[in-house]
């Protein structure tokens, strides 16, 4: 299949094969009939991909400090390459598309293959979407015009959200594509409706909706124009739905509303709000978020939980029915506001003429459709025709995202590693990451994968709840297994990846990646022939990340002590060269509760070593990320970020090491791991102390979910 992504690195926008997406829980599998171009959204994304580096710092000032906070701590060479890697992420472009239901995942009810839907899919030919961000399409509905339904579901939210009233006045400030159905939904609610626009065909266009129009172009005065046509009352709603960095509409706004107005803001303006605009009239200001509430909730869109009618009755889902309802009933018509057609296949003219001089408002893409006799769309695309150059040591990777592209899979490669496939069930960046790096095909087929008889390991970099089964799943195959850490979320999963390993005669590693470091491995052999216990200070400076984000679900991600914490639990065991026989956690509380991403775990082991994990989400960017200190014997250690190695009381030389660029140790691992599998093994790591630390972090991870609980 082909889709349509844009490069924020090199600006270009490209029509680009892929693998079709694979079957998930909760989500449908749709084929495209028609798509819309969002005029606004769209072009911001392409101009801003097409910007020079300058231009693009400009507009994220905070995306630059936190560049320049990472080049202090990490240095210039680790930064460079993560901004490289995020800039060379292409992604898709679009989300009102209209087409057939090829596959209904499991979990998911109202929907069956062959129906005719809407989703807020990209531009491709096949797309995956939650099944709570879709509606079925009315007979007599055409696509084209059931697939503007996401963006009069962003009309419809703005204007749910000011609770208009049967013979209120509404005014829609500006009549782009949002404005201009925001004035037909008004109309169908049973509003006066005024039209602001500095557009002659846009405020004509409007005025064919019912909107009465209102010039905003230089000299004239829309606020006066609005009080006056409302006897000088002022309007009830005033909906924003432009797009510019001026302050000047919600300036307008607040001066046109009657007292006690409600002003919603749907696009985008800028807020530099004035008090007394608002505080006289006791205006409301609201900021609608999309078409509706569920809109960026993972646990409704990736999920499948939909919210009870009863309790949330506009969902985005059901915003999405209630268009497609007025359209049935041709209350409202999208048809008119299109102004240009192509066919998917010259989709990229339409891009040019977005950003061109040409005028345009509603550009609708057109797909061809399959025969009832065609095969289904390909889930597997050959990247690289050119022979396999190893006999063993040939990978394929499951995930394709940011780590597994910048980090995993450049280590692999530079190890000497054939790569054979690469997988992700989107069927996007697979593709793009499997083009940069070498690979010969990429699929979101994994069951293909593993069956492959020319691929002998995997790496696994998928999110971390399918890290145990696609370990079991691959060792089963009679692959070797490179897992990104951490290797299950609970005991029994270990269990079940020991059972695995115990009929196999396949390698097992876990990205454990520090005690590679060769700051670390310079510390252990400064530690052979200690006479005395060893303790060992750990701090991770690890900064907050969102509550939502899903490495902190403890169902996905297994939250941050576990997700990342279990890092340094393997490095304090690798340092003390024994095993684990205890471990506690003391989670710090405060006003919200018990924060299991702020934490102290205290580790006791065999030989009467210790160690102290400070795992702190409440720091400075500013102060380095990792710290290890080494006290044994009358001398120390202290590793700085993995950058620097400084000693006392150790013959490390004048003012210790300091090395260029950080190296936490992800080369040297995948070249041990590709190493053993060509050699026959053994492991880098031996198997009995990658599952004693995974259960020993599960266990951590679970006391400290009790104290929340308790």
């Amino acid at each position: 299949m082909r889709q349509i992504l844009q490069s924020f690195g090199s600006g270009e926008t490209g029509l680009e094969e892929a693998p079709a997406p694979a079957p998930r829980p909760h989500h449908l599998v749709v084929e495209a009939r028609a798509s819309v171009v969002s005029a606004g959204t769209e072009r911001m994304m392409v101009e801003f991909g097409r910007a020079n580096l300058l231009a693009k710092a400009r507009k994220q000032p905070d995306k630059v400090r936190e560049v320049l906070a990472k080049v202090r701590t990490d240095g210039v060479g680790p930064t460079v390459d993560a901004v490289r890697s995020r800039l060379d992420q292409p992604i898709p472009l679009g989300y009102c598309s209209a087409g057939v239901i090829l596959d209904v995942g499991r979990g998911v009810t109202g929907f069956r293959e062959g129906q005719r839907v809407v989703t807020n899919g990209p531009h491709a030919e096949v797309v995956r979407v939650p099944w709570t961000l879709a509606a079925p399409i009315p007979d007599g509905v055409p696509f084209d015009a059931a697939a503007f339904t996401p963006l009069a579901a962003i009309a419809l939210q703005g204007l749910r959200l000011a609770r208009p009233t049967l013979g209120e006045t509404v005014v829609v400030y500006g009549l782009g594509l949002v404005g201009l159905l925001a004035v037909q939904v008004a109309r169908a609610a049973g509003c006066r409706v005024l039209g602001i626009d500095r557009t002659a065909d846009r405020l004509e266009l409007g005025a064919r909706m019912g909107a009465t129009p209102v010039e905003a172009t230089t000299g004239a005065d829309p606020v006066r124009a609005v009080l006056e046509a409302t006897g000088d009352v002022g309007a009830d709603i005033v909906l924003l739905t432009v797009a510019t960095d001026s302050d000047e509409p919600v300036h307008n706004a607040a001066a046109m509303s009657r007292k006690r107005g409600r002003v919603v803001l749907v696009g985008v303006a800028g807020l530099d709000l004035r008090r007394d605009d608002f505080f006289k009239k006791e205006l409301s200001f609201q900021v609608s978020c999309s078409y509706g509430p569920g809109r960026y909730d993972p646990l409704h869109e990736e999920g499948g939980a939909d919210y009870p009618l009863p309790y949330v009755r506009w969902t985005e889902a059901r915003n999405f029915s209630a268009v497609l309802d007025l359209m049935a009933a041709g209350t409202l018509d999208p048809r008119p506001l299109v102004s240009h057609r192509f066919a998917f296949s010259d989709a990229l003219k339409a891009y040019d003429l977005l950003t061109g001089g040409e005028p345009s408002l509603g550009i609708v893409l057109d797909y061809e459709a399959r025969g009832d006799d065609s095969p289904p769309p390909d889930r597997t695309l050959m990247l690289d025709p050119r022979p396999l150059g190893a006999s063993a040591g040939v990978f394929g990777c499951v995930g394709a995202g940011s780590f597994a592209s910048r980090q995993l899979i450049p280590a692999f490669a530079r190890a000497g590693a054939e790569l054979h496939t690469i997988a992700s069930s989107g069927g996007t960046s697979a593709p793009v990451a499997g083009r940069a790096h070498g690979f010969r095909n990429a699929t979101t087929d994994v069951e293909a994968l593993m069956a492959s008889p020319d691929v002998d390991s995997v790496i696994v970099a998928t999110r971390h709840d399918s890290h145990a089964g696609l370990t079991v799943q691959a060792l089963q195959a009679g692959k070797h297994v490179f897992v990104e850490k951490p290797l299950a979320l609970v005991e029994a999963d270990v269990d079940a990846v020991e059972a695995a390993l115990a009929v196999s005669d396949r390698l097992l590693c876990v990205g454990f990646n520090r005690r590679f470091a060769p700051a670390t491995v310079r510390a252990r052999d400064a530690l052979q022939g200690r006479a005395g216990p060893l303790v060992t200070l750990i701090t991770v400076n690890a900064g907050a990340i969102p509550a939502d984000h899903w490495s902190r679900d403890p169902a996905v991600g297994g939250g941050r002590l576990l997700g990342e914490g279990v890092h340094f639990l393997d490095l304090a065991r690798s340092l003390a060269g024994g095993s684990i026989e205890e471990v506690r956690v003391l989670p710090a509380r405060g006003p919200e509760g018990t924060r299991e991403d702020v934490a102290l775990v205290q580790v006791g082991f065999a030989d009467g070593s210790t160690a102290s994990i400070h795992y702190l989400a409440n720091g400075s960017k500013r102060f380095p990320k990792e710290r290890v200190e080494l006290f044994w014997d009358g001398k120390i250690l202290r590793i700085d970020n993995f950058r620097r190695l400084k000693g006392w009381g150790v013959p490390l030389g004048r003012g210790g090491l300091v090395a260029r660029h950080q190296d936490k140790g992800h080369a040297a691992l995948a070249a041990a791991f590709v190493d053993a599998v060509r050699a026959g093994g053994p492991p880098p790591i031996p198997h009995h102390e990658l599952l004693e630390v995974s259960r020993w972090a599960i266990r951590a991870a679970a006391e400290a979910s009790r104290a929340r609980s308790g």
